[in-house]
């Protein structure tokens, strides 16, 4: 669906002059450097995917969602989507892609959500009875009978959000793409955003690419993670590769019938999990699952008396894209 084969971007920036009359100079001799912002990235993406694509800021992801639309042209490389390159094929393209910037709205600030609406509908083409029906489905997946006829910037900005979306899904296309698009929101907004998301992903079958800060977004949404950093592709798998990749421990909270009142000694075969704290009946025990199991984690505690109970916690997902940085 996607492909996306070595691609490089680099932009010519002014060098600013110093000095007296340096702006003077600046415009009688101008000298520019240049700076790549994307080197070399490739990756496939399916049918039906949702693949989140993060790094940190600079790293290059919006330089690619817009080589990827075709806002941008790539200083080398290629990009198609569903075969056809967003440069060359630009509007046979866009008929299949809906585009969110969490920063930048598609809607008319002073108009009702149903007239931007109805103009996207115009400037798609779609026939009348196709955009009331598509725009009906919208108007009740995302919840927004309450505000459909309300001025774009009185809308909160989870509302506004949830327009957008309609906005770029109301000529059904088949790829998403989605850059920060739960940034600011509330907690319950970004709930509402993310259910909409996976009903989108997993119910309408579409493609879904998602940048974004929040890593929450990633775990709980994505069945694939694209890292990037300095333009280039560190990491591109599921996550829990990733987690074992970096090698963080799993922390392991076992907790005894009765308390344990002094640390016993552990068998010089397992001295690669580490006794973090004891409290009454409470062990906690940090182990790396790539040079144990939790299994055997466990038969050797069970030399401390009666488990009763056992609550594993994996590495935050935070603290992983941070070693990966």
């Amino acid at each position: 669906m996607i492909h996306a084969h070595q691609l490089v971007k680099t932009f010519r920036l002014p060098v600013v002059k110093e000095g007296r009359f340096s702006s003077l100079r600046t415009l009688v001799s101008r000298s520019y450097r240049s700076v790549d912002a994307v080197k070399g990235v490739s990756f496939e993406i399916e049918k039906g995917e949702f693949v989140g694509y993060i790094g940190p800021n600079g790293a290059g992801k919006s330089t690619t969602i817009k080589m990827l639309c075709g806002i941008l042209h790539p200083t080398s490389g290629e990009v198609t989507i569903n075969g056809s390159s967003p440069q060359k094929h630009r509007q046979h393209v866009v008929k299949h892609l809906g585009v969110v910037f969490g920063q930048r709205t598609q809607l008319w600030w002073d108009l009702p959500v149903k007239d931007s609406l109805d103009i996207l509908a115009a400037l798609y083409k779609l026939e009348k009875r196709q955009a009331a029906r598509q725009l009906a489905l919208l108007t009740e997946v995302l919840q927004m009978s309450d505000f459909i006829d309300t001025p774009v910037r009185k809308l909160s900005l989870g509302q506004r959000m949830r327009a957008d979306l309609a906005a770029s899904l109301l000529h059904d296309p088949d790829v998403l793409f989605l850059d920060e698009p739960t940034i600011g929101l509330d907690v319950l907004a970004k709930k509402q955003i993310r259910a909409y998301l996976k009903q989108l992903n997993r119910e309408w079958n579409k493609t879904i690419l998602l940048t974004t800060h929040d890593m929450d977004d990633i775990e709980q949404l994505c069945s694939r993670v694209i890292v990037i950093n300095h333009g280039e592709t560190i990491y591109d798998g599921n996550l829990e590769h990733l987690r074992e990749r970096i090698g963080l421990p799993t922390v392991m909270k076992i907790t005894y019938r009765e308390p344990v009142n002094q640390l016993h000694e552990v068998e010089s075969r397992f001295l690669h999990f580490e006794i973090k704290e004891i409290a009454d009946k409470v062990v906690t025990v940090a182990c790396n699952r790539q040079e144990t199991t939790a299994m055997d984690v466990l038969r050797e505690m069970n030399r401390w008396g009666t488990i009763e109970d056992v609550h594993m916690e994996e590495p935050d997902f935070e603290e992983i894209i941070h070693r990966v940085y």
